[in-house]
């Protein structure tokens, strides 16, 4: 059993780019389970954080007219093999401003760990919010993961985000994201997720095209196998003239897992549009033949043709 340990340090070896913690021009924040070990802001960006039960509590707010030039890293792990980790967000970014978040999730030794997410953020006029969540789980899978999030998008703005689990099992996936889009704002989500042995992924992602002029991209990318399981619940309405979405849900089903999707698309104006695609099932035998034909073994050209759709 692993005892707790507050080391940044420990956390950033399974980072890309830990040296962007150090970075005194980069704004920074890094916990380890229910502790702030490290924190670093820059000009025109508040961060606070409380302490709660089992987490932390974070507000932060970007002022008027303030564009942050590089990436915030945020690091969100847990050292220890069992626990819960809770973090409540709050986010305000006034208007015409931009910022980049990149969320480094790290679960390197879980075996019985919570990751609990639950945020509001709220997106000022011409701004521009991207948030990057890029997940490090154990070999064991031992973890459940279940960020939720309330997004506001104002006139002129857009809200960007992206989902992916970069090494380790899946164990639990939950995602439920929700987002109101004023006029001439953008929205677009999009996951990338491979689950293996009986790993489960729930993602359910919302998209209200409520202002003229509004567009939307919901795009899910999900690979099972063995006995996995995925459930991809996609949703985007259009309420207003102008308004465009699209809805595109691929998944690969190999050995004994099961795959659903269920797109949803709804019209509330004769000048609105949404369009959607969903295709499930094995890999495409045409490119396994044509892998195959050069040399590489059958699970070796399943793992490229799996690469290649989450790579997109």
């Amino acid at each position: 059993m692993r005892t707790e340990i507050n080391s940044a340090d420990e956390l950033y070896k399974n980072i890309d780019t830990p040296h962007t913690f150090r970075d005194p021009d980069a704004a920074h924040l890094t916990i380890n389970h229910d502790k702030v070990i490290e924190m670093h802001s820059v000009s025109g960006l508040i961060v606070n954080t409380e302490e709660i039960e089992d987490g932390i509590e974070v507000k932060m707010h970007l002022e008027d007219n303030t564009v942050i030039e590089k990436d915030v890293h945020l690091c969100f792990g847990m050292l220890p093999e069992k626990g819960i980790q809770r973090i409540v967000m709050e986010v305000n970014i006034g208007d015409n401003s931009n910022i980049s978040l990149l969320a480094h999730c790290i679960f390197p030794f879980a075996v019985d760990v919570q990751h609990l997410m639950d945020a509001e953020i709220n997106i000022g006029e011409g701004s521009s919010y991207k948030y990057y969540e890029r997940h490090v789980h154990s070999p064991q899978g031992g973890v459940k993961v279940v960020p939720k999030a309330l997004v506001n998008v104002a006139k002129g703005a857009e809200f960007r985000t992206e989902f992916e689990l970069i090494k380790g099992r899946v164990g639990s996936i939950d995602i439920d994201y929700e987002t109101n889009c004023d006029a001439d704002s953008i929205v677009e989500m999009v996951a990338r997720i491979s689950g293996r042995e009986d790993d489960i992924i729930k993602l359910k992602e919302i998209a209200h095209l409520n202002g003229e002029n509004s567009r939307g991209v919901l795009t899910s990318k999900i690979a099972v196998r063995d006995s996995a399981r995925a459930e991809i619940y996609n949703k985007l309405t259009a309420s207003a003239a102008y308004a465009r979405g699209h809805v595109d849900c691929k998944e690969i089903v190999q050995d004994h897992a099961v795959a659903t999707a269920l797109p949803i698309v709804e019209v509330h104006h004769p000048k609105a549009h949404i369009t959607h695609e969903a295709a499930l099932g094995s890999v495409d035998n045409k490119q396994l033949d044509t892998l195959m034909s050069r040399g590489l073994s059958e699970d070796d050209a399943v793992e490229l043709i799996i690469d290649g759709l989450l790579g997109e």
